[in-house]
């Protein structure tokens, strides 16, 4: 009776186990699917704020400034390379804002 008791005990045991190893992995899937969501929303929001800025073509130093607050984000966020690399030169541009820069990001700003 002992002995049955204890593998019944040692089966639950593992049951237990398997369950939460299986809870815990679809806790991390779904904690990890949030991420990814959130950041592809902050990218596209991100994305949307820098093209509004560049849409006429004219960087003002104010444009230049939030354009320089958005490129954390947007490398946080995975925003493309044609997107962070434009933003990133104009942001480490000194008086005058790169005007291939600005292109460049209203190119990607278009597809």
């Amino acid at each position: 009776m002992k002995r049955r008791l204890a593998a019944l005990a040692a089966a639950a045991f593992l049951i237990a186990l398997t369950g939460c190893g299986q809870v815990q992995d679809a806790a991390e899937k779904a904690v990890n699917n949030g991420a990814s969501q959130v950041a592809t929303a902050t990218g596209g929001e991100v994305r949307k704020q820098a093209c509004a800025l560049v849409e006429d073509g004219l960087v003002s130093v104010k444009d230049k400034e939030l354009l320089g607050g958005l490129v954390a984000g947007a490398e946080t966020a995975g925003a493309p390379a044609e997107i962070t690399t434009p933003l990133r030169q104009i942001a480490d541009s000194g008086d005058q804002v790169p005007a291939e820069s600005v292109k460049a990001l209203q190119d990607a700003c278009a597809k």
